[in-house]
Formats: structure tokens, sequence, C-alpha cells
């Protein structure tokens, strides 16, 4: 019998933001909030991407989802924003330059 009964093995690593990375994402988060276009989020860490999605409503699929995939990093860039359908909206190695996508005028009802 083992020692520790009880232990666990030790479980995969799993991708994750590092705080550098979270502070410009919740920068994006919360403009989005002010702006009234975002009102929930949520974080996924799997073993190959991690994701922060960004939901208009609580019940919907998320509006947008902004991804890291290090596998990725040498090739097309290792962050991703997805835009509601699927369509990558941005990708790039530079996270800064990633969520500019955030940052354009968005097209707005003239009556």
């Amino acid at each position: 019998m083992s020692e520790f009964p009880s232990r666990r093995p030790p479980s995969e690593p799993r991708i994750a933001f590092h705080k550098t990375e979270m502070r410009p994402i919740l920068d994006v988060y919360g403009r989005l909030v002010m702006a009234g276009e975002a009102r929930d989020y949520a974080i996924g860490m799997h073993k190959d991407h991690a994701i922060f999605a960004i939901f208009r409503r609580h019940a919907e699929n998320p509006t947008w989802r902004i991804e890291k995939q290090p596998h990725l990093a040498n090739m097309q860039g290792q962050y991703v924003v997805y835009g509601q359908a699927g369509q990558v909206l941005r990708r790039g190695r530079d996270l800064q330059q990633v969520l500019r996508v955030f940052d354009r005028k968005r097209f707005t009802v003239v009556k």
C-alpha cells in the first residue's frame, strides 16, 4: 500500500492566460460592458488552448472569443479573436495588436 492512498496523480498541464495577458483582455471587456455590448464572460483552460469568451447575454453563444493557442506561435500567431459565427476577426503574435479589433468604430443604424 501507498503511504498516501488518497493522493491523486498529477493532472495534465493546461494552457492558461498569464496575468500580463489578462490585464488587456479585461480592459477590453470592461469597455464593452460600459458600452452595453457585453454582460458576461467565461474562461476556459484546455490542454492545447485557453479561451476568454465574451457574452452579450447570459444564455447565448459567445459574441467574441479570444483564444491563446501556443502551438501556432511560430506559424500564424498564438492569439486569435473569433466572431459569433466562428469567423476569424484577427490573428497574430502580439496580444495588444490582436485586441485592436475592438478599437474600431462600430456600425450604427442612422434614422
